[in-house]
């Protein structure tokens, strides 16, 4: 599965693209919504994280565009912000999962699954 990662953080980016790597995925990272916007959008094949919290372009913003793609990848949203916080950002939205930071390895993959 080709993971879209969309993260400022770049330990964290990083971090994710080497634990999604060592499950067979193939990883592209972005440090902000408008990096990804400058190329082909993702397909129904595909899955992007998004963190929350980035800058610019919400990631709220990002999940509601690729909720409304024709057809839209898998989504995950990771953040470490509170629950108030994220039930406002996601009003509305509904994301294939939630993983929380710290993020965890089990999280992912369950969130992921290696195809």
């Amino acid at each position: 599965m080709r993971v879209h990662v969309v993260e400022d953080d770049a330990g964290v980016s990083d971090s994710l693209a080497l634990i999604l790597s060592n499950i067979g995925h193939k990883v592209i990272s972005y440090p902000d919504a408008e990096s990804l916007f400058k190329v082909a959008p993702p397909d129904a094949r595909d899955a992007v994280i998004v963190d929350l919290s980035l800058p610019g372009i919400p990631g709220a913003q990002l999940v509601r565009w690729l909720l409304n793609l024709a057809a839209p990848p898998r989504v995950v949203v990771i953040t470490g912000q509170s629950q108030s916080f994220i039930d406002h950002q996601l009003r509305g939205l509904s994301p294939a999962r939630l993983v929380r930071k710290p993020l965890d390895v089990e999280a992912l993959t369950q969130a992921l699954p290696v195809e």
